[in-house]
């Protein structure tokens, strides 16, 4: 047999089980052989991967496509995602009928992404839940989100006058019903929002820091325990998305004691690199807020130790001018997907010693097992051919002008970080290679929609 593409003696990161020295065959856009150097079979493009890492491509499990262009952002942030060592993304999609949207947004990724992408529901209506397991059927779609930030006068705002714990409880119940369902809930107690907010305005605040102070850590745990305590009674299997705080780590750990249904806990590559302190002041606006550097410590404590199974960048692709001069007005979210991987790297395994196979777990792995999405998050045979070749000792200075994203800012501008991939593959084809696209990829992208279940 002679293979379509040979990674020859690389560091080979499974995730979860360590790093071994050998060589990866492609064939097909599948891997098909592990080889001890020495015993690898002929192949028609041979890459050495002589001192660097080779891991499963990243699956992005939070992103805002449509956030910046909806007409555009496929395209953009794909690319951006690419040069990352991202080969998958999972998008919210929300709408106010489901059944019409998700086929047409499902064609746009088709046409425009160069890696591979799903969706999980937004869910702001009971119309959403009374047709759920159909569209669930229809566009292979096995885990929703529910934002307990949009409740009250919050979610009237945006339009959203359905958001309760109600919508909370009954969305639980219709996901059990689902095989492989997953419900993701945004946690933050907006009626206590206002109310803390009100004093800091009144005191002139226009800091960073009076984010988090209207928001603190306590108004997500509280959510946090609410969405486990329903989970138990349901018997569904629930997820923290975007998880900001010590106190919300702590919840679960409690939580988890009791033997319920499975408490699933993501993060996010800046709570585990920014602060309120941090030098993009307003440009960090997000939500949860960005909070102390005791979060940031805690939140890597659970990586570490596998309580925090998913990392991803809630990557929301607007313009540096929604950010506008105020933190009271500013929008919330920034670019992060392109990102994701060199600050991991940076404060993950360069700082903290975090195993690359820990890394690639939470990035790939339990991703791909979360969101049931077959054949993807790991190298065995008979997988995708998706992996991103790590150079550990590459620095980079993240510079917004070279991300490819619709967004013209990044809270990393100027940040130099250690460890950078240099190779990213999707099915065996190279989507990317040494910070900049590949002509044949980028002419004709060809990422494939993940239908799950």
């Amino acid at each position: 047999m002679t293979l379509d593409l040979l990674l020859s003696g690389g560091e080979i990161v499974f995730p979860k089980r360590g790093v071994r020295t050998g060589s990866i065959g492609v064939k097909d856009g599948k891997l098909v052989g592990l080889y001890a150097k020495g015993d690898e079979p002929a192949a028609k493009e041979v890459v050495d991967c002589r001192d660097k890492w080779v891991m499963p491509g990243l699956i992005d499990p939070h992103t805002h496509i449509g956030f910046g262009s909806s007409e555009t952002d496929f395209q953009t942030e794909s690319r951006s995602a690419a040069l990352g060592g991202v080969t998958g993304m999972m998008t919210f999609h929300r709408s106010e009928d489901l059944r019409q949207s998700t086929g047409p947004w499902r064609a746009r990724g088709e046409a425009q992404s160069l890696i591979d992408f799903g969706f999980h529901f937004g869910i702001t209506s009971h119309l959403h839940l009374q047709t759920l397991a159909e569209c669930a059927e229809r566009f292979g779609v096995t885990s929703v989100k529910v934002y307990l930030m949009y409740k009250g006068k919050a979610g009237q705002a945006k339009g959203f006058a359905e958001v309760d714990d109600g919508l909370l409880y009954a969305a639980m119940e219709a996901t059990a019903r689902i095989r492989g369902g997953v419900v993701g809930v945004h946690c933050e107690n907006v009626e206590v929002i206002p109310y803390l907010r009100e004093s800091l305005m009144k005191a002139g605040r226009n800091d960073l820091a009076a984010w988090d102070e209207q928001s603190p850590g306590f108004l997500e745990a509280e959510n946090v325990f609410r969405v486990l305590y329903f989970g138990e009674k349901t018997g569904c299997p629930v997820n923290i998305v975007h998880m900001s705080s010590r106190e919300s780590l702590e919840i679960v750990r409690r939580m988890r004691r009791r033997n319920g249904p499975p408490a699933h806990i993501e993060t996010c590559s800046h709570y585990l690199s920014l602060t309120r302190d941090a030098a993009c002041g307003i440009l960090g606006k997000v939500n949860p807020p960005l909070r102390e550097q005791a979060d940031v410590d805690a939140l890597w404590e659970g990586v570490a130790e596998g309580l925090v199974s998913t990392i991803g960048s809630d990557h929301v692709p607007r313009k540096v001018s929604t950010k506008a001069d105020s933190i009271w007005t500013a929008s919330a979210g920034f670019p992060g997907i392109g990102v994701l991987l060199p600050v991991l790297l940076d404060e993950g395994v360069r700082k903290r010693g975090i195993p690359i196979e820990t890394i690639a777990a939470a990035t790939s792995a339990n991703v791909a097992k979360l969101y049931s999405i077959p054949n993807k998050g790991d190298i065995a045979i008979g997988m995708d051919a998706d992996l991103v070749v790590v150079d550990p000792d590459r620095r980079v200075m993240v510079d917004h002008a070279t991300q490819h994203s619709h967004s013209d800012y990044s809270p990393y501008q100027g940040r130099t970080m250690t460890g950078a991939p240099c190779r990213t593959i999707l099915r065996g084809r190279t989507l990317a290679i040494d910070g900049g696209l590949s002509q044949d990829a980028n002419a004709s992208p060809a990422g494939h929609y993940l239908h799950r279940g």
